[in-house]
């Protein structure tokens, strides 16, 4: 019985020893960010990106990402294909109330082989806010995917000129 319960406890020491050697300690996350798109009835539907950003609940202001900026044409992030905004990346744990992406003035859309320049409208120059309250824990591996909907954020103004009033939706949140 003596050793029964000795080498139950060896066995539970080397559990707990393992699982807290696995545990990321420093109160880190990681953290990525994906764009998708809904089929559209444009040639092409031309954004450009210039940045990411998130906000804890705490108040703390935006914590800026780095983000694979460029111009991405959204019918091209149809049928499961998405564009890796933000790679992996080490973020504090915390709430994560809002995400903000961050447009550029690049924006183009292709109708009947034509380009037109997108007009952005000056809200949101300052960043397209999504709602994403999610709690991250340190050591929790966390995707963001994001619809771009480019068949609902483009506004046909008449004498052939487009504006931009982008419509983007928190798809899913997948932990890892």
């Amino acid at each position: 019985m003596k050793k029964a319960s000795s080498i139950f406890f060896l066995l539970l020491l080397a559990s707990a020893t393992l699982y807290s050697c696995g545990k990321d300690k420093s109160g880190n996350a990681y953290f990525s960010v994906k764009m998708t798109d809904a089929p559209g009835d444009y040639d092409s539907v031309n954004v450009e990106v210039v940045g990411t950003e998130i906000h804890y609940s705490n108040g703390g202001g935006w914590t800026s990402l780095p983000t694979a900026t460029g111009i991405y044409n959204l019918l091209d992030l149809q049928n499961d294909v998405t564009a890796v905004l933000v790679d992996p990346n080490v973020i504090p744990a915390g709430d994560i109330q809002q995400m903000r992406l961050i447009l550029g003035a690049q924006n183009t859309v292709v109708v009947d082989s034509v380009s037109y320049p997108l007009e952005l409208s000056s809200q949101d120059k300052t960043g397209l806010k999504i709602n994403v309250n999610t709690n991250v824990n340190p050591g929790d591996s966390v995707e963001i995917l994001i619809d771009f909907d480019a068949d609902h954020s483009i506004v046909e103004q008449g004498n052939s000129t487009y504006r931009l009033k982008p419509v983007v939706k928190l798809e899913d949140v997948t932990f890892f």
